[in-house]
């Protein structure tokens, strides 16, 4: 089934047949705003309940990868491990045997930077076009269509990849060839994670001097103290409604996950022979943490290890 065309009276949508390998927490809001966009989306994942959240959300789930990608004109997959894109990508049944050679490839996983280059050239070897196309925003941000997409591969691929992304994204950056994606996704990771580290070290301080959690947040808000973590994962309970600490650091973004994309952004620094002693020290704090028992909590929970005896407001172990 190829695209066809619907004429809404007011202007004229591609309908695509698109197939979904990877329907997580990322991946089921993503699919979902592509079937509302109009395409035909058909998903595969082998956890039940993920395949629930997609099928609400219009997705055709289906039970294998080759019944996904089957006559499909782009297959996205939003898995979360390196080696689990590797299965996928060349194990049997998977999406280099089973996918159409016209199909357009798109990786939105975060994974390092050998795993990405090497489904770009085993791709190019079997004539099939990939993009590296990983993403920025959170799970708010794939729920609102809002993330931040980064393309990397030859320059009609990613031309093509912006219309099939655009549905669930409120930026899209080409930003040149293969793997230039997935490093820029490496960049800004350690950049969230070094920040969420100075504003886990910051509130603790302020507590510590007996600042009111959220008088001081208004002023880091509006100084030099601003960023990202400190407006969505501020350490405190009550203070933002997007915080972790609202809900005992259930994750939004788990610990395991940040280790994951923190030390495939310091390898990669590694090989460049770039110095990064501050996403260091947070790699292993993020370590501590998972050896702690808090893998699957928020990433944020980090701020426990500023604190003078280890606790924070908003966590109780027991709970």
């Amino acid at each position: 089934m190829g695209s066809e065309h619907i004429d809404t009276g007011v202007e004229e949508v591609v309908m695509s047949v698109i197939a979904w390998i990877g329907l997580g927490h990322m991946g089921a809001p993503m699919a979902g705003n592509l079937v509302a966009a109009g395409h035909e989306v058909r998903g595969f994942d082998v956890a039940a309940e993920a395949a629930a959240d997609a099928s609400a959300r219009g997705v055709r789930v289906t039970a294998s990868i080759a019944e996904a990608v089957a006559g499909a004109e782009a297959v996205f997959t939003s898995l979360p491990r390196s080696e689990h894109v590797r299965a996928v990508y060349e194990g049997p049944g998977g999406v280099w045997e089973t996918a159409p050679a016209s199909a357009l490839l798109l990786d939105t996983s975060t994974v390092d930077v050998e795993t990405s280059r090497w489904c770009h050239e085993q791709s190019g070897a079997r004539g099939i076009r990939f993009v590296d196309a990983p993403v920025s925003g959170g799970i708010a941000g794939a729920a609102a269509g809002t993330l931040t997409v980064m393309l990397g591969g030859e320059a009609e691929a990613t031309a093509l990849a912006r219309g099939f992304v655009e549905p669930f994204a409120g930026h899209v950056f080409e930003l040149g060839g293969a793997t230039s994606g997935i490093a820029a996704k490496l960049a800004n990771n350690l950049m969230l994670f070094v920040s969420l580290l100075g504003v886990a070290e910051g509130a603790a301080l302020a507590a510590s001097l007996g600042l009111d959690p959220e008088r001081f947040f208004e002023v880091a808000a509006v100084s030099s103290g601003e960023s990202w973590p400190l407006r969505t994962w501020y350490p405190a309970p009550g203070v933002v409604p997007t915080s972790p600490a609202n809900r005992n650091f259930d994750a939004t973004f788990t610990a395991a996950l940040a280790e994951k994309d923190l030390s495939f952004a310091v390898e990669a620094a590694g090989a460049a022979g770039v110095r990064t002693p501050a996403a260091r020290i947070a790699l292993d704090q993020f370590e501590r943490l998972i050896g702690e028992g808090y893998g699957a909590k928020d990433c944020s929970l980090i701020a426990k290890f500023a604190s003078p005896d280890g606790r924070i407001a908003g966590f109780d172990p027991q709970a």
